[in-house]
């Protein structure tokens, strides 16, 4: 599924399309998303200004002058920019039009992706749980060091938690832990201080280049301007199960933790 750097690639696509842009409609051509779109969302937005465009964890956030519209690209979801007119394909669901011409098209393949519109004033009830961004001053060794202690999880399903720190996804868990020598399925608690700090300053190298390399493409995803990501091209363990590790040559192995397939270098994780 996108997470971080994909949904930060896209809204850096989508950005300078959007912001300052009216909405002039919204077209709705399957509504049977996460949860299903609301058919009163297109009057809604009809004639509101995009603001400002910001991402919290995995969601984007269109900030409109009379309140946000939360979008989620779920499992296979993807929103880019048409500049000219294009027919919609199987999967494109929505569209979001603006004054300018310009299009933000979502596919979604699954469906699981979610548009929720909260007024000003409002909760984001689903952002009200989450930790701090692992690209913030809030996150570091610390932080995971203190939250650790007494807990038995893995420390992988740990840092992927986002009531832990948002955002850290299976790809970019599996390599943060490589980087730092730490076995996905060690108990969170018996990672020390020392290693959780170097945990944490390799989830953000990790994050800032896949967000260079404009996120990683597996299977379908695009950034806000159609391109693939190339961070795949990078990858020093996921999905890399049974071939040499590029560290020290030994086999790379793969091990199911918390229902999520893991791989890792049994001589250089410990």
């Amino acid at each position: 599924m996108p997470e971080l750097p994909e949904v930060e690639t896209t809204r850096r696509g989508l950005l300078p399309h959007c912001e300052g842009r009216r909405v002039t409609d919204l077209v709705l051509r399957d509504t049977r998303l996460r949860w299903p779109v609301p058919a009163q969302l297109p009057a809604i937005l009809r004639g509101q200004r995009i603001q400002k465009l910001e991402r919290r964890a995995k969601y984007l956030l269109f900030r409109l002058e009379q309140g946000t519209l939360l979008v989620h690209l779920g499992m296979s979801g993807s929103l880019r920019v048409l500049l000219s007119p294009q027919p919609a394909a199987k999967h494109d669901h929505i569209d979001i039009e603006l004054d300018s011409g310009a299009v933000l098209r979502y596919n979604d393949p699954r469906r699981f992706g979610s548009f929720q519109w909260f007024e000003s004033g409002t909760e984001f009830t689903p952002l009200a749980r989450l930790g701090p961004e692992p690209l913030s001053e809030a996150f570091d060794g610390r932080r995971l060091f203190e939250l650790s202690r007494g807990r038995k999880v893995a420390v992988k399903p740990f840092i992927m938690d986002g009531a832990t720190v948002v955002g850290v996804g299976n790809i970019y868990a599996s390599e943060a832990l490589y980087f730092a020598g730490i076995r996905p399925d060690r108990a969170a608690q018996r990672v020390s201080l020392a290693r959780y700090e170097r945990l944490s300053d390799h989830i953000k190298q990790v994050l800032t280049n896949a967000i260079d390399k404009g996120g990683t493409t597996l299977r379908d995803f695009v950034g806000g301007d159609g391109k693939p990501g190339y961070f795949a091209q990078q990858l020093f363990v996921y999905g890399r199960s049974g071939e040499a590790c590029k560290g020290c040559g030994g086999v790379l192995r793969d091990k199911v933790i918390d229902q999520r397939a893991s791989v890792y270098c049994i001589a250089c994780q410990r």
